[in-house]
């Protein structure tokens, strides 16, 4: 028996949409209409800055990101500045922390090991840098995180890059952190970079190990068991 579900987004979701549907969730859960459920989505080129998030980390101007095809969106989770694009997979947890689980700072550090443990199923040696959260490499940060937590539900969560362009990093101070690089799994590991599914597969099998819950999987398209009250965003 399942402890609940995960749902794939295969195809880039608009940012708004994908935050919409969000929101829709963390109410529903709240409600205990729904169980826990795991987003896993790529997004369309979108800058989105958190609670910490300031304008000077931004280093273009409105219209210039506009003329970029880039979004920004000021987000409730946690953290500075970062940004999201095709290639790069964004995690969503939305779960109930209750009892032994009610621990922010637990949370953060179970989303690092699901980051550090999954590199490592490749070949990747990710650390954790005191002081900062994320999941780091020898070549410069892989996974960012910035979540929030209502009435003891989650929701946003960490972003892992895969084989997105960085093109968009250059245009921010990436977690407000001056000077420190960004990498891909592409990067470290050139032409033997698993696929977008190889990826999302492991991260989901970490998850369910690191948290400790079994998720029934589906992809989009698919539908949600017990979700009929849920619209999910359209699939191009």
């Amino acid at each position: 028996m399942s402890d609940g579900y995960s749902l794939v987004f295969e195809a880039p979701v608009d940012y708004a949409k994908g935050l919409a549907f969000q929101r829709r969730l963390l109410a529903a859960r709240q409600a205990d209409l729904i169980p826990d459920t795991v987003l896993l989505m790529q997004h369309t080129p979108t800058v989105t800055l958190g609670n910490r998030g300031r304008d000077h980390y931004l280093l273009k101007s409105e219209s210039e990101y506009a003329a970029m095809g880039i979004e920004l969106f000021q987000v409730e989770r946690g953290g500075d500045v970062t940004f999201h694009g095709p290639g790069q997979w964004v995690l969503y947890p939305i779960l109930y922390l209750g009892g032994r689980e009610a621990d922010a700072h637990g949370y953060l550090f179970n989303l690092e090991e699901v980051a550090i443990r999954a590199l490592h199923q490749f070949g990747v040696e990710g650390f954790r840098r005191e002081g900062k959260s994320g999941a780091w490499t020898a070549m410069g940060k892989l996974a960012a995180i910035g979540f929030r937590l209502k009435r003891w539900v989650t929701f946003h969560g960490m972003s892992f890059n895969v084989e997105n362009s960085l093109r968009g990093f250059e245009t921010i101070v990436p977690c407000g952190l001056e000077g420190e690089p960004v990498t891909t799994l592409q990067k470290l590991l050139g032409n033997e970079c698993p696929s977008m599914g190889q990826v999302g597969e492991t991260m989901l099998d970490v998850f369910e190990d690191v948290m400790g819950r079994q998720l029934e999987r589906f992809r989009a398209g698919d539908g949600l068991p017990d979700c009929s009250r849920v619209q999910a965003p359209p699939v191009d």
